[in-house]
């Protein structure tokens, strides 16, 4: 009895260090399944598999925050990020960046991503453009993939040569018949950015044929194909325009009075590059932004004043030695909505230009002058002219040491 009562104690004390029940090893078990049933719990997910399980909507906002080339690595994890890596609404906005090696430092988009992009996300796209350096290679790279959306509804599309102009290079119906392709299929063209391209009057036609409730922005210049009768074609038909820039050495004084008129579209805001600066500002015109990037004349300065109620942003970079008091004043009392100006190598005494600002006030949010621009005179120097603009901006104020538009 003493040696099998013996036995059991020993046998007890033994499983007192085991795994029985009430063992401290059953303890942390227990525990430990219980947090493993706690994840499952609150993710449904097995906690070994639970970043290959991931719902397609976390994904979807992490894959939103990474680059393109890590997202692409992402998607080689595993079949569930893979598919995440082709959801629609991470291809809804793209850039083409098409450029050659030998003529460009900057990163192309890699041939197999633009292949992939075409034959699985043509259908998804809606905002995009096109990045090309200086070489017609690229140009062409860029017309070849235009003409390959044909299930695309774009939105928005901006041509954007780096360098010098490489669209206009290429054959015109070369690169018409690309382009027409998304006038005629994409039919929801709110914004079209094709400054520097031989775009024409009928590619244009084409346009508004198939986007004209839908177009609010236009910005084509230095077009030299395009003629007025082209001009007026988009501002009869498309009623919701609200921006249209232009450059008027394509325009005349007529046509630009005809955009004004209430028989056409109610712009917004009408851009006008100008190269040529002697018949312009005879009459009121719906002018918004002006940069003048050659000398331009006092004359033409005070025309401005004058026939430019409209103006935001004036930018001026070259004029002489006469002052431009008298002008700067002028446009001051008429140009109501002005919030921007920069003057670069011209002359403006210290006085006129307190008195400028003076006028403005505050509503100058962008107020850009060369130091060499003011002149000293009876009533201010160039150490105490920045007190006197600051008072009046609101702000502190400091002319620039070098131009900054």
């Amino acid at each position: 009895m003493k040696r099998g009562q013996r036995g059991g104690e020993q046998q007890q004390e033994e499983g007192g260090g085991g795994s029985g029940p009430g063992s401290p090893e059953s303890f942390k078990r227990l525990r430990r399944g219980s947090s493993e049933k706690a994840v499952q719990g609150s993710f449904g997910l097995d906690a070994t598999a639970e970043w290959g399980c991931l719902p397609q909507e976390i994904l979807l906002q992490i894959f939103q925050y990474l680059p393109l080339l890590d997202r692409a690595f992402a998607s080689q994890v595993c079949k569930g990020w893979n598919q995440a890596f082709h959801m629609p609404e991470l291809w809804r906005c793209f850039e083409f960046e098409l450029n050659q090696p030998a003529s460009s430092y900057l990163k192309a988009t890699h041939p197999d991503l633009i292949k992939q992009i075409i034959t699985r996300h043509s259908n998804h796209l809606q905002y995009v453009s096109f990045k090309v350096d200086s070489s017609t290679e690229s140009a062409e790279a860029a017309c070849d993939i235009l003409s390959q959306l044909v299930n695309c509804s774009l939105k928005t599309l901006g041509l954007i040569s780096t360098a010098r102009p490489s669209f206009m290079e290429l054959p015109k119906s070369h690169f018409i018949s690309a382009l027409t392709v998304v006038f005629v299929n994409s039919k929801s063209l709110s914004s079209l950015k094709i400054d520097d391209t031989p775009v024409d009057d009928p590619s244009l036609k084409v346009l508004v044929a198939n986007n004209s409730d839908t177009l609010k922005l236009l910005k084509m210049s230095s077009c030299p194909h395009v003629s007025p009768a082209g001009i007026l074609c988009v501002a009869d038909q498309c009623h919701g325009l609200r921006e249209l820039a232009l450059n008027y050495h394509l325009l005349s004084d007529d046509l630009l009075l005809a955009l004004s008129s209430e028989r056409h579209v109610h712009l917004e805001h009408l851009r006008i590059d100008v190269d040529e600066f002697g018949p312009f500002f005879r009459d009121d015109v719906p002018v918004t932004h002006l940069y003048f990037g050659r000398s331009v004349s006092k004359e033409v300065l005070g025309r401005v004043g004058l026939t430019c109620a409209r103006l935001v942003e004036l930018v001026v970079c070259a004029n002489g030695l006469r002052p431009l008091d008298e002008e700067l004043i002028r446009i001051a009392e008429r140009c109501q909505h002005l919030s921007a100006i920069g003057l670069g190598e011209c002359e403006v005494s210290c006085s006129a230009f307190v008195e400028f600002v003076r006028m403005c006030g505050r509503r100058l949010s962008q107020l850009s002058i060369m130091e060499e621009v003011l002149v000293p005179d009876h009533k201010y120097g160039l150490d105490d002219i920045h007190w006197e603009v600051s008072k009046h901006l609101g702000r502190v104020w400091f002319p620039d040491m070098m131009p900054t538009w």
